[in-house]
């Protein structure tokens, strides 16, 4: 059974009886993008929007940036380095919106998604989220011709994943980058704060995912924003397998940890990344992750380790065969 959100429209200014949308801009180091990611949010067509910006202790012109829009209304936060995960904590916690999109500082929108989202939203109240394929463009703002990744959004429907992750099948659609990532408050509030954990961040899979486990939502078959490819992006089009590992590891951890009723697909997600480590920079890598230690206090009894076990085992040949492969 679908929940319902219904918009709850708050006392705006006359003319302007509409859900308010926050734009949540995370920013670390990326002062020579950033002010077209503040301008694209600022200058949607859409009338009734706040913008949040928080920097996370960047040491170039960043701060200098985000001062200078002392005339619009830019709700600006600064703290000290402590990931991704943390500014997007801080920035919902300062928003106020029914509807929340989410922007990286090198990234940007178009001038109609929140719009086309807004108007998606209050066509289909039982929604929770709405995700979108974005556009890759490259340093200079020009359209790359790069393919979008295999599984990707390829049609405008509406899904309901939750008894998939349940269930723990298998899972193949390839979600979008933060660019493309749009949800109602009140799916949101059950989902951040989010952990905050040491050395690489979960990043916004566990967003993601959380999303997909709470509330039915719309893939939407429309590029609204840009996703910059620059060369020196953390995550995207990067072969880093270790990187990618640990990534997966966390993400599967604090999924099974807040939402345990999606166990099976967190366990999965848990054993790939411990495969794909074993593979890449060996056992010993794997056992000082806090949060591969607690995951085997918490959550390993004997059948369940040698089910995961093995799974991760499999993952791990599969890798070092894929890299044999690829000399």
């Amino acid at each position: 059974m679908s929940q319902d959100f219904p918009m709850q429209i708050r006392d705006n200014p006359p003319g302007k009886d509409l859900p308010l949308v926050s734009i949540l801009i995370n920013n670390y180091n990326y002062g020579s993008y950033l002010k077209q990611a503040i301008d694209s949010a600022l200058n949607q067509t859409y009338p009734h929007i706040e913008v949040i910006v928080v920097d996370d202790g960047s040491q170039d012109n960043s701060a200098q940036i985000i001062h200078s829009y002392t005339q619009q209304p830019v709700i600006a936060i600064f703290q000290e380095n402590e990931g991704q995960a943390s500014t997007f904590n801080a920035a919902f916690l300062a928003s106020s919106g029914e509807i929340i999109c989410f922007l990286d500082a090198d990234d940007f929108f178009y001038p109609e998604k929140t719009s086309i989202v807004v108007d998606k939203f209050l066509d289909c109240s039982d929604i929770g989220w709405i995700f979108h394929n974005p556009t890759y463009v490259d340093a200079h703002s020009t359209v790359l011709p790069r393919e979008k990744p295999a599984g990707s959004i390829c049609r405008t429907e509406i899904v309901d994943f939750r008894e998939i992750f349940e269930q723990g099948s298998r899972f193949t659609l390839a979600l979008p980058a933060t660019c493309g990532l749009c949800m109602h408050r009140k799916v949101l509030q059950q989902i951040l704060p989010m952990p905050k954990s040491q050395g690489v961040t979960i990043s916004d899979n566990y967003l993601k995912y959380a999303a997909l486990a709470l509330s039915p939502g719309m893939l939407l078959d429309k590029q609204l924003a840009a996703q910059r490819i620059h060369g020196k992006n953390i995550y995207t089009f990067r072969n880093d397998y270790k990187l990618r590992a640990e990534i997966n590891i966390k993400t599967g951890f604090y999924l099974r940890q807040n939402f345990p009723q999606i166990f099976r697909f967190a366990d999965k997600i848990f054993a790939r990344g411990c495969g794909e480590m074993i593979a890449e920079a060996g056992w010993s890598s794997l056992t000082v992750l806090p949060e591969f230690q607690t995951y085997l206090q918490n959550y390993a009894p004997p059948s369940m380790l040698a089910k995961n076990g093995s799974k991760a085992l499999l993952h791990a040949l599969w890798f070092k065969l894929k890299k044999l492969r690829a000399f």
